[in-house]
């Protein structure tokens, strides 16, 4: 505050007042143009970080699916024991997911309108699926802690139907 003196201070709060009584027509374009900021949900993020006992449980992660790369591509595997690394996704991941602890049981299953399929890439492998639950694709098990990156795939190149990625956790 030492650089401003008695004059900064009184000219700042002139502007404010002359901003505040302003008519919007002599407002800078900039100010009138600008999107108003919006707070993020979890639900629009690209990283997600949880621990045992997270909540809300289930967690909803929503999205868009699909991109112009081969899933086998990105992963470098067309099967894995949890099924096939089918249709199409974005050479960047849909989300990421932070597993702080160990997971017990926790499963991610993709909802959609759309036939979409799953891989995922983290520290204790890689996981593909496709129809987990009827045509919605999901993984279910134990988790080790540490990144998960997630692809969510559309059968068709260049299509982006939405998604919503359920993050549950079977608590004891």
């Amino acid at each position: 505050m030492s650089y401003l003196n008695d004059r900064g201070l009184r000219a700042g709060i002139v502007f404010l007042a002359w901003f505040a009584a302003a008519p919007v027509s002599l407002l800078p374009i900039s100010l009138l143009a600008a999107a108003p900021l919006q707070a993020q949900s979890p639900q629009s993020l690209d990283v997600v970080t949880i621990g045992p006992r997270f909540s809300p449980n289930p967690l909803e992660v929503k999205g868009s699916a699909g991109g112009n790369t081969l899933a086998k591509d990105l992963v470098g595997r067309a099967k894995t024991p949890t099924g096939e690394c089918v249709g199409y996704a974005s050479a960047k991941p849909n989300s990421t997911i932070e597993l702080t602890e160990f997971f017990d049981s926790l499963s991610l299953v993709v909802q959609s309108a759309d036939d979409t399929a799953l891989a995922i890439q983290g520290p204790g492998g890689l996981w593909c699926n496709d129809d987990f639950q009827g045509k919605n694709p999901g993984v279910s098990g134990q988790w080790l802690p540490g990144t998960y990156k997630i692809w969510v795939s559309s059968y068709a190149p260049n299509r982006a139907p939405a998604y919503v990625l359920r993050i549950t956790e079977k608590r004891q």
